[in-house]
């Protein structure tokens, strides 16, 4: 998958786009170019559009080992916006993960629009 992303440090808000084959290793290489970026700060919000994903190739025990990296703080507000059932099924096992962590701000969308709505509406009770 080759992933890319564009951090807003204005908003607070990183921008992650993925497409094409996702795999464990991409996934891994994003988590940790993300996390070594200096302009990256942990408080940020995030919407991760996975829309232009083509096949999918990791495992849920993949998304559980995934969901153990704390990279984000807990306050963060993350969108995942998804297109198809297997996508939300991973994004939601990845929420479910994170919540039993004490994270509760992770939501699987499938507009961009209402994603955007829900990170919007927790800066501004911020």
């Amino acid at each position: 998958m080759p992933a890319s992303y564009k951090i807003d440090k204005e908003r607070g808000l990183v921008m992650t786009i993925g497409a094409g084959v996702l795999t464990r290793e991409d996934i891994q290489g994003h988590m940790d170019r993300l996390s070594a970026d200096p302009d990256f700060d942990p408080s940020f919000s995030q919407l991760a559009d996975f829309r232009e994903i083509t096949e999918v190739e990791i495992e849920p025990e993949d998304v559980r080992q995934f969901a153990q990296r704390i990279i984000y703080s807990s306050s963060s507000r993350r969108a995942f916006l998804v297109k198809n059932d297997l996508q939300f099924g991973l994004a939601r096992m990845f929420e479910i993960y994170r919540e039993l962590n004490g994270e509760t701000g992770i939501r699987v969308f499938r507009a961009f629009d209402d994603a955007m709505e829900w990170i919007v509406i927790g800066k501004a009770a911020s």
